[in-house]
């Protein structure tokens, strides 16, 4: 068995950066962007009035001062001509300043009529002008890789960037093994079950990045998994569940062998998730998963949401582990390292308190996994804890 850090190291090697692609700015949100993008403008691109009021020379800001009222300003309209002392500009929020005007003295602060204006008394001090490149310049960098999120894409928007360079989607195809498993909305013979995780699966790498596909389910023979390796031919990742152990139904590592995989490793010093395989395939990666759900779920958690975020330009790097306090004292561990399902509420991890590797409704209540290191020793309520949210 090889430790969790070695097997990571394994799966990043198998894992190259994918390739990019354009995409339009309105189907960007929550892609990876590849290529620094520089701003083609300055944000505002001219001194704009922060307030609606009156644009007017600073040295006419005096109160009890009478200005005459020339012209009008408005967001997308501004006033053609260079403000004289005496002189004011009606002006609305965004309108460009006009020239010769370096100060806006908010309407609340003015008495009018029709062609002047008089200033109070007590005047606002504030200037109220939104220089010119006060937001970005042009040129702003906005480095990458990242993912986009909403706030990004307003951001690119107004750089007046049009299209991004983004790194194209791994695709991932799941296959699920074995003669006990139907689909949902299946009936089910007497000895059959769900196949429930290769769902989860999915939703967790499209979640992240990914395009999954599940493939149809391979039953318990050579032949049916060699077309399902077939049907997952041109996959960025192959992923199996199930059928990755030693039992005499246990094919993949045979069939896999058979069609040209090179194997990276076999069996993690973890649990839940001992009987972990990988290799390369051709052009693809593979990973072979446990085929309990939880086993299968809690190493999606730990290896593939990084290989994905590998194949995505974000870096070969582990998850960030949170430190907590325990809620409850714990035994020493064994010779493999514990991924607890837990709940962190408040600074506060407390383990499950059944971690049956099938117990799918245990892990949908749960929001973290409790990393219980090889060999720890026993622990106590309040010492701290490593954590890794799902």
């Amino acid at each position: 068995m090889i430790t969790v850090d070695e097997a990571l190291a394994h799966l990043f090697e198998l894992s190259p950066r994918r390739e990019v692609e354009t995409v339009p700015l309105r189907v960007a949100s929550g892609r990876i962007l590849a290529c620094a993008v520089h701003a083609e403008r300055d944000q505002p691109p001219f001194a704009a009035s922060a307030m609606d009021g009156y644009a007017v020379r600073s040295g006419d800001a005096r109160p009890g001062a009478r200005l005459e009222v020339v012209g009008e300003a408005a967001a997308g309209h501004r006033w053609n001509g260079d403000l004289k002392p005496g002189q004011a500009v009606r002006i609305f929020t965004g309108a460009p300043l006009p020239v010769g005007a370096d100060r806006v003295i908010i309407q609340e602060d003015v008495d009018h009529t029709s062609s002047t204006i008089i200033l109070n008394q007590g005047l606002d001090a504030g200037l109220h002008i939104r220089p010119a490149a006060a937001d970005f310049a042009a040129g702003h960098t906005l480095e990458a890789p990242r993912r986009l999120r909403p706030h990004d894409i307003a951001l690119l928007a107004a750089m007046n960037i049009a299209e991004v360079q983004v790194t194209r989607k791994p695709r991932v195809a799941i296959i699920a093994t074995g003669d006990e498993l139907v689909m949902p909305g299946e009936a089910p013979g007497p000895d059959q079950i769900i196949a429930s995780n290769i769902f989860g699966l999915a939703a967790l790498i499209e979640e992240n990045g990914g395009l999954a596909n599940i493939m149809p389910i391979a039953r318990d023979t050579s032949r049916s998994l060699e077309m399902a390796f077939d049907l997952a031919r041109g996959a960025d990742l192959i992923i199996t569940v199930g059928g990755a152990s030693v039992g005499d139904h246990d094919l993949v590592d045979a069939v896999a062998a058979g069609l040209g995989m090179e194997r990276a490793f076999y069996k993690i010093a973890m649990r839940p998730g001992k009987p972990l395989m990988a290799g390369r395939m051709g052009g693809s990666a593979m990973i072979g998963l446990p085929g309990n759900p939880v086993s299968a779920m809690v190493c999606a958690h730990v290896f593939i949401l990084p290989v994905l975020r590998s194949m995505l330009g974000l870096g070969a790097a582990t998850d960030t582990l949170i430190h907590a306090k325990l809620g409850e004292d714990l035994p020493e561990n064994g010779p493999r390292a514990h991924y607890m399902r837990a709940r962190l509420e408040s600074g506060i991890v407390t383990p499950a308190s059944s971690q049956d590797s099938a117990l799918l409704t245990v892990l949908a209540g749960a929001n973290a996994l409790l990393i219980r290191p090889v060999r720890a020793p026993a622990a106590r309520k309040g010492d701290a804890a490593q954590v890794l949210l799902i």
